[in-house]
């Protein structure tokens, strides 16, 4: 059983500070002292709740990843590689997995964490809250990789308002939901993080205020590039419930 989600935000070594102090900003958390055995990590610390985001700083271009906490990590682990899942780097504290169209995720012990960080004020009544990573898949791999991910949670799952979409949502309490979608030509696996907005263009002003750029507008989302030049989306989902 999953007890609790991250949302890892991996950006090059020589922009993770500004990217640490970019979505610190914008989720409105507080960035911890670096750590890890090269200071490649920084947890974005909320007020009055547990964290559940942490950017990485990482060799080559960067990207996202979910870590899941569970009760029992080498079941959970043994579980994951009978579905197809590939185990890439085992250490104490965590283990680094593949999924069978190649998305790094880490499974990590559950240290008790059980609230929510809440949604984010912003301007003119607007709020935000980064609660989704984006999996972006090869058309060939997709079903075996929606398959996969809704097995391997256990989690409520079904298509999106757009058929390129599966939406997999965890129990209430969880902060990081994932969302499945099936590109359109074949590349490497990869992920991006997503905020659901009340309003797309006041956050998106915010966040091109704070030094992110524009790069497309969606079907009721926008695609943007955080300061560290990593791709994330602003997208028009009710912040409180993530629909």
């Amino acid at each position: 059983m999953i007890r609790w989600t991250y949302a890892f935000i991996d950006r090059p070594e020589a922009t993770g500070g500004r990217a640490a102090a970019f979505w610190s900003e914008v989720t409105g958390t507080r960035v911890s002292t670096p750590w890890g055995e090269r200071g490649e990590f920084t947890t974005l610390l909320p007020d009055g709740a547990d964290a559940c985001l942490v950017t990485q700083a990482v060799d080559g271009p960067g990207g996202a990843h979910p870590d899941l906490a569970v009760d029992d990590m080498s079941a959970f682990t043994v579980r994951a590689r009978r579905l197809g899942a590939e185990a890439q780097a085992p250490h104490p504290e965590l283990t680094v997995l593949r999924s069978p169209g190649g998305q790094p995720f880490c499974v990590v012990p559950w240290r008790g964490q059980t609230t929510r960080p809440p949604v984010v004020p912003g301007p003119a009544g607007t709020a935000s809250r980064l609660d989704q990573i984006c999996l972006d898949v090869s058309p060939s791999a997709f079903a075996a990789e929606v398959d996969f991910w809704v097995t391997l949670t256990g989690w409520d799952a079904g298509p999106g308002v757009h058929l390129e979409f599966h939406v997999l949502r965890p129990p209430v309490d969880l902060p990081v939901r994932l969302l499945v979608q099936r590109l359109e030509e074949p590349r490497a696996a990869s992920a991006h993080p997503d905020m659901a907005c009340s309003d797309l263009v006041a956050t998106r002003t915010l966040h091109e205020r704070l030094g992110a750029g524009f790069v497309r507008d969606g079907d009721g989302w926008t695609v943007m590039r955080d300061p560290a030049g990593g791709i994330y989306c602003l997208t028009g989902r009710d912040p409180v419930t993530g629909e």
